[in-house]
């Protein structure tokens, strides 16, 4: 309100000393504002011009005097405006990992074994290269060959179970340092102890697991699969041209893993 007050008694001094129009009235606030006082002369200065002519003049003035300040108050207002704070220096960069290394416990079926009892327990080594968050190359290595069941009853002959997989692999963090995984595994089976001819297969199957940071480096992991393989019968002949059956074993494994 004090600018608009002072303003006006601009534009009446104006009026005065420049157009020689008589002002319609002095706001003494504004003019003290400015130090300067509306004489009573000046208000008794004689008019020049018509009417007319001076509506036309003052409305141009107060329409400059209107126009000034609402072009210039928002460019002050945008350069009151704080700039962005200038970010700090980065820390070091740590590199991602890679690689990880899983050791653990392993358990496996013994389907292919006619008449078997147990499942197989052993030792399970996976190697995996990471390529981002969620994807990755694996390798796994099984070595089954402790049966697990009553010491006097046993599974025929003396198996055991080698497996050499590899295969894609897909990861998600599910919630904070719990993660999951699933991959698809090829590769060969070997059945051991038990007088199979062919006794090695071509085998491949499904699986998947969680895993759990410890820290950057270290977790667990526990994970499981169903792999396929083809066998023949114990002690088939070359009468029966070693004909193989398909066979599904499920396995579980628990263990340490290493990244870097």
């Amino acid at each position: 309100m004090a600018f608009l007050q002072i303003a006006w008694c601009i534009l009446e001094l104006f009026e005065v000393a420049f157009l020689k129009e008589k002002p319609l009235h002095c706001w003494g606030f504004a003019c003290e504002q400015l130090e300067i006082r509306c004489s009573p002369e000046a208000a008794e200065m004689p008019q020049h011009g018509n009417e007319e002519s001076f509506k036309l003049k003052r409305t141009f003035l107060l329409t400059i005097l209107a126009v000034v300040p609402a072009v210039l108050m928002p460019l002050a207002i945008i350069g009151q405006v704080a700039p962005d704070a200038t970010p700090g220096p980065a820390g070091p960069r740590v590199a991602p990992v890679k690689y990880e290394v899983f050791v653990g416990y392993g358990y496996s079926s013994l389907r292919q074994v006619n008449q078997s009892r147990y499942g197989l327990q052993g030792v399970n080594v996976a190697f995996t290269r990471d390529w981002g968050k969620h994807f990755g190359v694996t390798a796994e290595g099984d070595y089954y060959k402790y049966a697990i069941g009553h010491g006097s009853i046993k599974n025929p002959g003396n198996p055991s179970i080698i497996e050499a997989l590899a295969g894609p692999e897909f990861h998600i963090n599910i919630y904070g340092n719990a993660n999951g995984f699933l991959h698809a595994l090829l590769g060969v089976e070997h059945t051991g102890g038990e007088g199979m001819t062919p006794d090695l297969s071509f085998a491949g199957g499904l699986g998947g697991g969680m895993t759990y940071d410890l820290s950057r480096h270290w977790g667990l992991r526990a994970s499981g699969n169903r792999i396929g393989a083809s066998f023949s019968p114990n002690n088939n002949t070359s009468d029966l041209a070693y004909s193989p059956h398909r066979t599904w074993n499920s396995s579980g494994t628990f263990g340490v893993i290493y990244k870097f």
